[in-house]
């Protein structure tokens, strides 16, 4: 972790319940290359692949077919603790991804040290609390004051800021965004989003986000995806992407929609 790095996907497909009535095609020969520093956003329907494009590059899905690279480092075969060098993910439930019985402080602790030699108790130190209250305060939720609270103690926006910020620490080759605010209030919704736009910026991390709100879909990333039927449809970026309004984009998924019934 700490280098910039692209990520590159070729002809990824994946079933599910192949042969079976049941049979669903997730991912049909999606290709997809961001260079380092890109942050892509991804829309589309529910059930239009875009928790299995995520899952597929964090290893938690297997291919059936298609090639995963991050940077010069092929990991399509990688289980996911072995892609973990690599990939940080914040997941939409904001209890996953922080220990709930862990202080503030310990769940930094633990996030720093991940893949270090270094033993938790080293990691609680002096230095390291005075860079977390830094870090904490950076986002905005008056977090950096209960180093010593308890994860359970907090609301649902503040451990997803928390989560957020155990995901960007050790500066992953790829962030992977999975509906991160979508269980949040609008007004923590923003919070988050601007907490993550800073983290982003500022360590110029290679980031994949899908998200349903068009109205942040627009507003963040400089690359926009729209996944449809297992394929990414729409690959919208620069000053293409600036001029979309929201009425817009639900204009393209009414026409992917036609164009997928008329096929």
């Amino acid at each position: 972790m700490g280098a910039l790095a692209g990520l590159k996907a070729a002809g990824l497909r994946k079933t599910f319940h192949p042969g079976s009535a049941d049979e669903r095609i997730a991912l049909d020969g999606v290709d997809l290359t961001l260079s380092p520093g890109d942050f892509a956003v991804v829309i589309g329907s529910n059930g239009a692949g875009k928790s299995t494009l995520l899952n597929a590059l964090a290893g938690e899905v297997a291919l059936d077919a298609g090639s995963v690279s991050i940077g010069d480092d092929d990991v399509t075969r990688l289980a996911t603790h072995r892609r973990a060098r690599w990939i940080s993910r914040v997941f939409q439930d904001p209890l996953i991804g922080t220990a709930a019985t862990m202080t503030i402080e310990e769940n930094l602790a633990v996030s720093e040290s991940r893949g270090d030699t270094r033993t938790l108790a080293s990691a609680l130190s002096r230095s390291g609390r005075e860079r977390y209250v830094r870090l904490l305060a950076d986002l905005g939720l008056g977090l950096e004051s209960r180093l010593g609270t308890k994860v359970s103690m907090l609301s649902g926006g503040q451990r997803q800021a928390l989560a957020l910020l155990m995901a960007v620490m050790k500066r992953p080759a790829l962030l992977l965004l999975d509906e991160h605010t979508a269980a949040l209030d609008p007004r923590t919704a923003e919070a988050v989003m601007n907490a993550t736009l800073a983290a982003i910026s500022g360590a110029q991390l290679t980031t994949l986000m899908v998200t349903h709100n068009m109205t942040h879909a627009l507003r963040f990333g400089n690359r926009l995806l729209m996944m449809h039927a297992g394929r990414i449809v729409l690959d919208v970026t620069g000053e293409n992407k600036s001029q979309l309004t929201v009425e817009g984009l639900v204009e393209k998924f009414h026409l992917v929609d036609d164009k997928m019934l008329l096929a």
